[in-house]
């Protein structure tokens, strides 16, 4: 240490010569000068004065086309007059929001101080701390990125809004593009969503119960979390007691006061194609993380593969009644619906419901968890059967049989002995295909359905997974991206809606990753597309039959708990074109003995199909398979036999002749050497003479 002493000094001595402490200190102040000049920069250039443009900007939805297919549109900027309503609702969002509003110059400094040190405990940056005003100009002006350079972009701009705007209009703004949960945007569409009621018209406990949902919309919503929404309106009615907002007397009665919650019928969220745009949204918010709220307030682009003709004439086919069966006891037959390009996985239509639709609610195409009934063996036995060596013509034992406890019956209860694999599937026999799968090994269906994309659980592992018995079952997109494949010469493409994201300044937030899978060979794709052909023009799908086009396809049922009724649970269709695959499902949202499918899926969900296909087609390139039907297969063998036949007869018969021509060929040999001679004395003869 004696050694370094010497060095030390020197070093103090040269930064107190240099002045290395001031100059660092100028350094820093100089840095944060020019980064508040700069930040003061960037509000007073800033179109302030566009604010309520700012809020009335919509994300669009954009179809394959790069063409407008839907605005997703909350009028966020319109709603209520701040005059009009009772001073405690928009105190209410004072107390617990922003409870010096009336206070500050825009940032709260106190409420800065409290998030900063919330934020660097956390290691990053969790929110809070923004004042009202600073919301708005969050929502309004700004990127959904949460870094400290956004933060401080905000707070500056808060400053300038505060300028221009009174304190009232800031809240009014507010109170009208705030999220309050159940697609309501503003308060006035919260009241009626919440209350059947105007803003003007709620209470003070009713007011508390809103501003308190604004912490977290969607868990705090009292139609799924009563209680919770009531231990926050009691947070928010302390805070209002707290501040002098509300008196002693007031407070009790609010807090005493039992909330009636009554949903109102006003439409919250104006767009076209509601049920492939919510689709559109969970794909948004699921897998690139976006949220609901920065969705509707930030003026994304969405490029989807929408192709808007496809889509308009599937809701068109869900608008007419008589192509469903008639509900029993008021309760509407349900359905869901999809459609996709094969070659790059996008839907290109999708309708999840009939009647009224609710926002972001059940959607049929892609949250619907049903068994798939037969649509599942061409995945889960056909498939890999081809891929073991059997072929259409391989016959398959169909008599009755059980496998331990698990005996499966043909629907009709009748057996044939044998069948080929093609009228197996053609007929959708049951006991064949559990056979077959026994033959070749569960384990190899259960491989063929995960290559497949089917999500599968433990108890899907036996046999009865060959007929579509499934513990909880997928839904219409998950079972036409896996008959993709079909017309994909074996290959998957992931199913999807959306392309890619762009930001309100052109910045891509997103964009979709191609993922491809070979899934089986080209020739087993090949073989399987010609059974299924036979299907719809021979088999249990003929009513789906269109002239002039190939179409292939699969029907699937699945049968009731109950053994006294005769009818079905939920019905299917899957069908494709060479371009196009659709999946269809019809059923009750609720099965129960008085609800259910009484006939058959060739007189309910087939129909439905060949509807929706006859709207479709105008739209599609007409195409070809590149393999044939089993039906013309067998056609063109028979006529190829035919021709081999007569071939063979014919050749037979010149055999049998051959001895009878050989002897009248020596008898005629015999003949000309006999008149040889004759003409031979002749013209010794004639030469003599």
């Amino acid at each position: 240490m004696k050694r370094l002493q010497p060095i030390w000094e020197s070093i103090k001595r040269f930064w107190r010569n240099k002045h290395i402490t001031k100059i660092l200190m100028l350094i820093v102040l100089t840095f944060l000068l020019l980064t508040i000049l700069f930040f003061a920069f960037l509000a007073a250039t800033a179109n302030v004065e566009s604010l309520q443009e700012g809020l009335k900007q919509s994300t669009i939805i954009y179809d394959k086309d790069g063409e407008v297919a839907s605005k997703l549109a909350t009028n966020r900027s319109e709603g209520i007059i701040i005059e009009e309503l009772p001073d405690y609702v928009g105190n209410a969002v004072i107390a617990i929001e922003d409870e010096r509003f009336y206070k500050h110059n825009g940032f709260d400094i106190k409420g800065m101080a409290r998030a900063f040190f919330k934020n660097l405990f956390a290691g990053r940056i969790t929110g809070g701390g923004s004042t009202i005003t600073q919301q708005l100009a969050k929502n309004a002006l700004l990127s959904p990125e949460q870094t400290y350079k956004r933060k401080i972009e905000e707070l500056f701009l808060a400053v300038e809004i505060e300028k221009y705007y009174t304190k009232d209009e800031i809240l009014q703004m507010y109170l009208n593009q705030v999220y309050f949960g159940s697609g309501a945007w503003g308060i006035e569409q919260a009241s009626n969503k919440y209350f059947n009621k105007s803003a003007k018209e709620l209470t003070i406990s009713e007011s508390a119960l809103l501003a308190g949902l604004l912490k977290s919309p969607s868990s705090l919503d009292p139609y799924k979390n009563y209680d919770g929404a009531m231990e926050r309106r009691n947070v928010v009615l302390g805070k209002m007691k707290e501040h002098s907002m509300i008196t002693e007397s007031e407070y009790k009665e609010a807090i005493s006061e039992k909330i009636q919650l009554e949903e109102g019928k006003g439409r919250f969220v104006e767009r076209k194609y509601p049920y492939y745009v919510d689709a559109v949204l969970d794909e948004a918010i699921n897998k690139y993380g976006l949220t609901q709220e920065e969705i509707f307030t930030r003026g994304y682009r969405i490029y989807t593969e929408m192709d808007q003709n496809i889509q308009a004439g599937l809701e068109q086919v869900y608008e007419q009644d008589y192509l469903f069966p008639r509900g029993k006891n008021g309760v509407l037959v349900q359905s869901g619906s999809v459609l996709i390009d094969p070659d790059s996985g996008g839907v290109r239509g999708l309708v999840g419901g009939r009647g009224e639709h609710v926002f972001r609610g059940f959607n049929r195409a892609t949250h619907l968890k049903a068994q798939p009934g037969s649509t599942l063996k061409p995945l889960a036995v056909y498939t890999p059967a081809l891929e073991e060596g059997y072929n259409a013509n391989s016959m398959l034992k169909d008599e009755p049989m059980s496998f331990g406890k698990y005996k499966p019956e043909n629907a009709s209860k009748k057996f044939s002995g044998e069948v080929p694999m093609y009228k197996a599937i053609e007929d959708s026999l049951n006991v064949p295909a559990v056979w077959l799968l026994d033959q070749i090994g569960l384990d190899k269906g259960i491989d063929s359905l995960k290559r497949f994309g089917i999500p599968l659980e433990k108890e899907d592992e036996y046999l009865g997974i060959a007929l579509g018995g499934m513990h909880k079952g997928i839904s219409p997109l998950q079972l036409a991206e896996a008959y993709t494949v079909f017309p994909n010469e074996g290959k998957k493409k992931d199913a999807h809606l959306i392309t890619k994201i762009v930001g309100p300044t052109g910045n891509i937030i997103a964009e979709r990753k191609k993922e491809t899978v070979k899934v089986t060979t080209k020739s087993v794709a090949n073989q399987m597309t010609s059974m299924l052909l036979n299907v719809v023009e021979s088999g249990t799908g003929q009513a789906t039959k269109i002239n002039g086009v190939q179409l292939a396809g699969k029907t699937g049922s699945t049968q009731l708990p109950y053994k006294d009724i005769n009818g079905t649970k939920d019905q299917w269709f899957v069908g494709y074109t060479p371009n196009l695959v659709g999946a269809v499902w019809v059923g009750y949202d609720k099965t129960d003995r008085e609800h259910y499918l009484s006939s058959s899926s060739s007189e309910t969900v087939v129909p439905l199909f060949k509807a929706i296909m006859e709207n479709t087609l105008p739209y599609i390139e007409p195409a070809e398979f590149s393999t044939k039907s089993m039906n013309e297969k067998l056609t063109q063998q028979d006529k190829q036999e035919e021709i081999e036949k007569t071939i063979k007869e014919g050749t037979d018969k010149i055999k049998q002749e051959l001895p009878k021509w050989k002897e009248k060929l020596s008898e005629g040999k015999t003949e000309l050497e006999q008149f040889g001679e004759f003409l031979k004395e002749k013209w010794n003869t004639l030469l003599n003479q």
